[in-house]
């Protein structure tokens, strides 16, 4: 189970360090743009390398998982687990781009520049997201019941 969690944490700490990176460029990229267009896509930019490194993380480590004897998939156990990872992932998801959006909109107010905007704000979010996430994975029962 420990070792369940270890693996979905360092999976969203890698997409995390990905998209920190990514959007950091793009924020500075977009500098002459204003404040909430910058980081509208800032943030865009940065759900869509999250979720593109995570997944492709997530299915390489739970790939063999998900396979009956027969090498069929074990749909009913892979629909039940992901209805629980998305549960704590979603939640986790409307926290963290609430406080990512409003922190980032507030740093290039008082005139960090982008690209500091964007790491500071997403730095704050991740760790937020990460408590979340952690919080709603126990509560989920996602690695319990055989899962």
């Amino acid at each position: 189970m420990l070792q369940e969690y270890l693996k979905l944490n360092k999976n969203i700490l890698i997409a995390f360090a990905a998209s920190i990176i990514i959007s950091a460029i793009i924020a500075q990229i977009l500098s002459d743009q204003v404040d909430y267009l910058n980081t509208t896509y800032t943030t865009i930019a940065d759900y869509a390398i999250y979720f593109s490194v995570f997944s492709g993380l997530f299915y390489l480590n739970n790939r063999k998982k998900y396979r009956l004897k027969s090498g069929k998939t074990d749909t009913v156990k892979l629909k039940h687990d992901l209805k629980k990872l998305v549960t704590s992932l979603g939640i986790a998801e409307i926290v963290y781009t609430i406080v990512r959006w409003v922190l980032q909109y507030y740093f290039l107010v008082i005139n960090y520049d982008p690209y500091l905007a964007s790491i500071a704000s997403q730095g704050i979010s991740t760790i937020i997201y990460m408590i979340v996430v952690n919080l709603s994975v126990k509560i989920t029962r996602l690695y319990k019941d055989g899962n």
